[in-house]
């Protein structure tokens, strides 16, 4: 990757009537300016507030001093494009990037050691008793000295940045189809990946799954929710929610109106390592959500409809119990059907209590009393045995979902 040179110096060397020794001596003068300037970005910058020994000390003594060689050069030799010294910034840039620094502390550093760093040289020059428009050109040198290695120390920090993104984010994927894949999933290779993804493990988790949005134009992008991990891309949208059961995770308004309007599916919540079966109920409400069986729109949480998840786990099957469940209502009218079965599982679910049952349905005591013995020549002893009952419901709450 190409690295940023310094540019928007004088190029013409009569530009800047600088006596020709006035360079050496400030090169004879540089380490101890270099000390003086490494110690001022430590005292008023706090994130440089660290011993000097080490990798990290290393690498802000090597920049203090190319810095300030880099501004003796160019009093030398106006001409010079200092390559070199860009290249040490654009990696002290991306050094701060990759160790989680953020770039106002490493352009405050610049700054406060630029302008110590010229009051100790424009000192000098002053005592030489230069010319006051010479002094005032080197200190616009100096200037743009520190804009051009903040420049190339800014791209590394942006480059550095945005590899480091992308990196995390192919991490964080990983993980992801690890936990959501069709394999068991042991606790090492969780943890194995998430250290790599920068990702706390948590105990319990929840998968959100969201139908498309109703306006095409909105931007698909996830709910907000701290520490989730999202795939947009998949069919449908899925985030892996932590600690689902934490104070207003999915009541909070930022994940409300990170959903856009659009209806979502809550999966139950589970131990990490079977997230995959969150994912598949949450999967299968949505699907129900679409059909109607659940409600279109909103936020359904499968904790709160497992019987019905539970009877259209296998649709065959629960259309085979309705079938036969239910089989004696063929005798009956085609309009009496749907009454029948409506006061039949209101009775069942009330137990046997007719004024409940009449309640439920707005109708009069005698009306549930009159169908109660139309249920009682189609079905029989059925009615009162606890496996028949029980295949009933099942059969009616189906019907009445569908």
């Amino acid at each position: 990757m190409a690295v940023p040179t310094p540019r928007g110096v004088p190029t013409d060397p009569g530009t800047v009537p600088v006596p020709p020794d006035l360079a050496e001596l400030l090169r004879a003068q540089l380490e101890g300016v270099a000390d003086e300037v490494e110690e001022e970005v430590r005292r008023q910058v706090p994130e440089y507030a660290r011993p000097g020994d080490g990798t990290y000390g290393r690498n802000l003594r090597a920049g203090v001093v190319q810095a300030l060689t880099l501004f003796v050069d160019l009093i030398a030799d106006p001409r010079g494009q200092g390559a070199a010294i860009a290249a040490t910034y654009y990696e002290l840039g991306r050094g701060e990037a990759l160790e989680g620094r953020s770039l106002d502390a490493l352009q405050s550093a610049l700054r406060v050691g630029g302008l110590h760093a010229w009051r100790l040289m424009g000192r000098t020059a002053e005592e030489l008793g230069l010319d006051s428009t010479v002094v005032a050109a080197l200190g616009e040198l100096a200037f743009r000295t520190v804009h051009e290695v903040a420049e190339a120390a800014a791209a590394g920090y942006a480059e550095a940045r945005s590899h480091s993104a992308d990196e995390l984010e192919r991490r964080r994927r990983r993980l992801l189809d690890l936990l959501l894949g069709d394999r068991p999933v042991s606790p090492e290779a969780v943890q194995d990946l998430a250290h790599g993804a920068r990702w706390r493990v948590p105990s319990r988790v929840a998968v959100v799954t969201l139908a498309a949005t109703a306006d095409p134009h909105a931007a698909d992008g996830p709910p907000a929710m701290p520490g989730a991990l999202t795939d947009m891309g998949s069919r449908p949208p899925r985030v892996l929610v932590p600690d689902p059961e934490g104070s207003g995770r999915f009541g909070g308004r930022s994940f409300l109106l990170g959903l856009q309007g659009r209806p979502a599916a809550i999966g139950p919540t589970v131990p990490v390592t079977e997230a995959a079966q969150s994912l598949r109920w949450a999967t299968r409400a949505l699907g129900l959500m679409g059909r109607g069986i659940l409600p279109r729109q909103g936020v359904v949480r499968c904790a709160d409809h497992l019987s019905t998840l539970l009877l259209y786990s296998d649709e065959s099957l629960l259309a085979h119990l309705r079938t036969r469940a239910l089989a004696p209502l063929d005798a009956a009218s085609e309009g009496q059907r749907a009454r029948l079965a409506e006061t039949l599982l209101a009775w069942l679910l009330s137990g046997s209590n007719v004024p409940d049952v009449a309640a439920r349905l707005h109708i009069h005591p005698q009306t549930v009393r009159y169908r109660l013995r139309q249920l009682e020549k189609l079905f029989g002893d059925a009615l009162h045995d606890p496996d028949a009952r029980l295949d009933l419901i099942l059969a009616l709450r189906s019907a009445h979902c569908s």
